[in-house]
């Protein structure tokens, strides 16, 4: 920072002159091409690289882009619809004329109005915002009006270097975390799997006989007809709303009925709840008349998210456990304090690898937080009067 200040006192000592964007950089037009054509036209590898909407992107021969759309030089591509977005490249590249990109100026340092774009990225949302609730969308004028700090080019390349290196030991510390978040995962799965493995001397039960099934008690109500409040509503993957009443008040076993995620499994299809809630038609509602304290329910709740329900399912687009398939499904029942044991240990587990306010997804957070706040201190000036 010492080195940024004696610069700015240096060639600044009044303060920073502000620029509109379209004045430090020149705006590019994208091409005509649809996602079907990116799809079809992609070559992976290719040497130009084609920007869309959210994070779609293809390789395509030089040939496939007409003459003149290649950009070669070192520019910044603004996605612009939904959640906006800047993405610096250096490649040849193109992009649909849905979006456009920047090239700076000769005197100005791309790399710099990228940094500087990144700390507006929170307004520019909500300017977004502003034109449509459900599809966010940028003009081209709100960027070109849009005005960037403009110190001389020494202390934009020494910002830049600056921001480089957190951004190289960001990336570094992130990848670091995220692998221990991986191990972390794995280690749970391998526990989970080791300590809910069925053994000869344990007894099994069948998930009918263990449990009341009250299905027949849910009610869907469409969002429109919901009415806010502080009671979960819950769906099959979880809680999908609050609202103001309930139609289950008591300690039950929610499972996933239907979805996706019944075979891909990336978030849990088997959760405990308690209290009042309410619960649609996309997920069974067991009453664990076996299972009756908390830990024999989430000892019930580990069980079934780690085993393969693939034997179980029907439909072949849209995955079901219908209630016949899900009453024959054979859950362990070893002594309360045998699930008591496990349930401890899986549950510690659990919290490290995905409580977002403790244990490793929380330092993964921090980080991107110490790094933007540094971000925007380098990036915040005092604008020359």
């Amino acid at each position: 920072m010492s080195r940024v200040d004696d610069l700015l006192v240096e060639h600044c000592p009044t303060g920073v002159p502000f620029r509109p964007l379209g004045q430090l950089a020149s705006r590019n037009k994208g091409i005509n091409i649809t996602a079907g054509q990116m799809r079809d036209k992609h070559v992976p590898g290719a040497p130009v690289r084609v920007f869309a909407a959210g994070n779609t992107k293809a390789d395509l021969p030089a040939s496939d882009v007409p003459a003149g759309y290649v950009i070669t030089a070192p520019s910044i591509i603004v996605k612009s619809r939904g959640h906006i977005g800047f993405e610096y490249y250096e490649g040849p590249f193109t992009h649909k004329n849905e979006l456009w990109s920047y090239t700076a100026n000769h005197d100005v340092s791309g790399k710099f109005i990228y940094y500087y774009l990144l700390t507006q990225a929170e307004d520019l949302q909500n300017l977004a915002r502003a034109t449509s609730v459900k599809l966010p969308q940028l003009s081209v004028g709100d960027t070109d009006r849009l005005l960037v700090p403009a110190p001389p080019i020494e202390v934009q390349n020494e910002i830049v270097r600056i921001l480089d290196t957190f951004s190289e030991l960001e990336a570094e510390l992130e990848a670091e975390l995220e692998a221990e978040l991986e191990a972390r995962r794995e280690q749970f799965i391998h526990y989970r799997q080791s300590l809910l493995q069925p053994e000869g001397s344990r007894t099994t039960t069948s998930l009918a006989e263990a449990s009341v099934n009250l299905d027949t008690r849910r009610r869907p109500v469409t969002r429109a007809a919901r009415e806010p409040g502080e009671i979960p509503y819950y769906g099959a993957s979880g809680i999908v709303d609050w609202v103001s009443d309930y139609i289950f008040d008591g300690d039950y076993l929610l499972v996933s009925e239907d979805g996706a995620n019944l075979l891909a499994r990336s978030t849990s299809i088997a959760f405990s709840v308690s209290g009042k809630s309410w619960v649609n038609n996309h997920a069974h509602v067991l009453l664990l008349l076996l299972f009756p304290t908390y830990a024999s329910r989430r000892y019930a709740e580990h069980y079934l998210n780690s085993i393969d329900l693939a034997p179980h399912l029907t439909g072949a687009t849209q995955p079901k456990l219908n209630k016949a398939n899900l009453d024959r499904i054979l859950i362990p029942n070893p002594p309360e304090t045998e699930k008591a044991r496990v349930v401890d240990i899986l549950d510690s587990l659990e919290a490290l690898v995905s409580d977002l306010s403790s244990g490793l997804p929380a330092e993964l957070a921090a980080r991107r937080k110490q790094y933007e706040y540094y971000r925007d201190k380098l990036l915040t000036f005092e604008e020359a009067t």
